[in-house]
């Protein structure tokens, strides 16, 4: 996939993934459509979500042509912004449990 500086994308790959963000873009409407309920609703719109997401920024922000030391660089700090996210959800999630339990719900 390397290129030579001054080289252009061709426009075939952003129509491509255009087509692919209107196709998964429909997906995720398709869950609400469908009134689909419960984990199975929250992880097909997380992954669309995700994958919508890698699309845009693998070929929109070039991330797939750049140097591996650069898209490491932006790459693992979100990551771990992610990872320390769903922990503190996790942790909120406990938090919030053990209080009903001890300060009684009633």
């Amino acid at each position: 996939m390397a290129h030579k500086e001054g080289q252009q994308h061709p426009i075939s790959i952003y129509f491509w993934i255009w087509g692919l963000l209107f196709v998964l873009s429909a997906f995720s409407y398709m869950v609400d459509y469908l009134h689909l309920q419960g984990y199975l609703r929250w992880s097909l719109i997380i992954i669309f979500m995700l994958l919508k997401a890698g699309l845009i920024v693998s070929i929109f922000m070039h991330m797939a042509w750049e140097r591996m030391a650069l898209a490491c660089a932006i790459l693992i700090p979100t990551g771990a912004l992610l990872v320390l996210i769903g922990l503190m959800a996790i942790e909120a999630d406990y938090t919030f449990f053990t209080r009903g339990i001890f300060f009684g719900a009633g």
